[in-house]
């Protein structure tokens, strides 16, 4: 028994032997092997090769090498990475990108990836996930689609998708999430679009880019910055945060207005009704009781105006239509847009609460924007851009020429007129110590407690004075109307 295993450990020892001591017979072997393994198996590979059970007497051989193949893949941010890699097959290739958290855009036989200059056209990476919904029914046409969402939907997914990407979720990850759960049908066929374009390859700000009638390029410059700064959670919490404060101001210089236009618009209605039905029938009645008796002076203005309405009511509802157009069509001009700007910064009640307003938002959009990386003079123009007053614009643009120039910024802000003396002093201050965009940020917050005390203000003073304006309407009616049935009644009782 012993005898018959040292003569099978001898045949071991003479095998090893006979495989490794010339190396001319190795490669003989080696390209038998290979030959028949390309003839039985076109992708085979076999990795070991065993010898002996015996962990001494093991070593391994390869019959036929695995292929090796060129991928590029995006990381969790959407940054592209490129790399070679051995494996059997390119499915082998996307499973092990897609396991170490990568998204697999293109996988290629090494030294067949098409060229960069765009006119070789990629291969079709094989086992890929299916395209979302919006890019298969890319050429269906839909009419009267509509293509803008609400500022507080977006700002909304602003604020969810800088919690998601804060709390560790790559950026195509949140996208997809965010799509799932989204019910505005306009931001989620957008969300789907945004992430089949970083999952092609493209960064967030190329593909906002792609969609300007939703993302304006505020959001488009700080998200590009917070990208090339690497801190992009940072900077769409910022910009959640901007559209909120933005909302809420607007929101409530909104509600001091609406209670002016319900009440007048209430007024005018109740005069349009009175001097439309109430008046002609009280007309007849003074015409067939006092004949060609003398009316009062204030019976005959309101029975003129009753009179003149029921002839014309044609030619005022074209009239204030044609105004409502013709004033939406200057302010297309610029000189128009100039001139109605600059006209509610003058209104007696409303001017200083819309300059309040304005230079809320300039102090707050370009201290948001240098805050989060923008360069001075980008911000600059993006300021420029969503001011919402042309007068407000002109200064920025001047500011931007100025500065341009290698000059303060603040000089030009005092030669415009447009901000107080206040404004200018601080953004001195802080041009000075180094710290602009944290005194803009205070700016921001000093108007927009100025704007909360004006609407109160306006609010409590407007109640009254449209209460009076709606109750001296009606009261005239009233009293023209009852003028005359005075005189009436007198008579009747001398008659009786």
């Amino acid at each position: 028994m012993r005898d018959r295993f040292h003569a099978a450990e001898r045949d071991r020892y003479n095998l090893s032997d006979w495989v490794f001591s010339d190396l001319q017979q190795q490669n003989s072997l080696t390209r038998r092997l290979s030959a028949v393994a390309t003839t039985t198996c076109s992708r085979l590979a076999l990795s070991r090769l065993t010898l002996s059970s015996t962990p001494r007497f093991e070593f391994c051989y390869n019959f036929y090498p695995m292929a090796r193949f060129q991928y590029v893949a995006l990381d969790g941010r959407g940054q592209e990475s490129t790399g070679l890699v051995e494996a059997n097959s390119e499915n082998e290739v996307i499973g092990q990108l897609r396991q170490a958290g990568y998204f697999p855009t293109g996988v290629y036989a090494e030294g067949k990836a098409p060229s960069r200059d765009g006119k070789a056209k990629r291969p079709r990476v094989t086992s890929l996930p299916a395209l979302p919904k919006t890019a298969r029914r890319r050429g269906e046409i839909t009419l009267f689609q509509r293509r803008k969402v609400k500022t507080k939907t977006l700002m909304i997914f602003t604020r969810q998708l800088a919690t998601l990407i804060d709390s560790g979720l790559p950026l195509l990850r949140s996208l997809n999430v965010l799509s799932k759960q989204e019910r505005d049908a306009v931001l989620k066929r957008t969300t789907d679009a945004l992430a089949e374009a970083v999952q092609g390859g493209s960064t967030f700000s190329d593909s906002l880019t792609q969609h300007p009638r939703i993302f304006n390029q505020l959001y488009i410059s700080m998200v590009k910055a917070g990208e090339l700064g690497g801190v992009l959670e940072v900077v769409l919490t910022r910009l959640a945060e901007f559209q909120e404060k933005a909302q809420k101001i607007k929101n409530k210089v909104l509600a001091a207005m609406v209670y002016p236009i319900i009440v007048l618009t209430l007024a005018l209605s109740i005069l349009s009704f009175l001097l439309v039905f109430i008046v002609p029938r009280f007309q007849l009645i003074f015409h067939e009781m006092l004949g060609d008796k003398p009316l009062p002076t204030i019976t005959l203005v309101v029975m003129g105006a009753s009179d003149f309405v029921q002839r014309n009511w044609a030619v005022i509802i074209g009239a204030i239509v044609a105004l409502v157009i013709g004033i939406k069509v200057l302010a297309r001009t610029p000189g128009g847009r100039a001139g109605i700007d600059r006209l509610k910064l003058r209104l007696p009640l409303f001017g200083d609460l819309m300059r309040k307003t304005a230079i809320s938002r300039f102090s707050r959009t370009l201290g948001t924007l240098v805050t989060s990386g923008v360069s001075i003079l980008q911000a600059l123009n993006i300021t420029r851009e969503t001011a919402g007053n042309r007068v407000i614009a002109d200064a920025i643009s001047q500011v931007h020429d100025r500065v341009k120039e290698g000059e303060s910024i603040v000089q030009p802000l005092e030669t415009s007129g447009a901000f107080p003396p206040m404004v200018v002093s601080m953004i001195d201050v802080g041009e000075e110590t180094g710290q602009l965009p944290e005194m803009l940020l205070k700016i921001a917050d000093v108007y927009d407690d100025e704007v909360d005390n004006s609407v109160a203000a306006l609010t409590s003073l407007l109640e009254p004075m449209m209460i009076v304006f709606l109750a001296a309407i009606v009261g005239t009616i009233v009293v023209a109307l009852f003028l005359p049935l005075i005189g009436i009644i007198s008579g009747l009782q001398q008659q009786s």
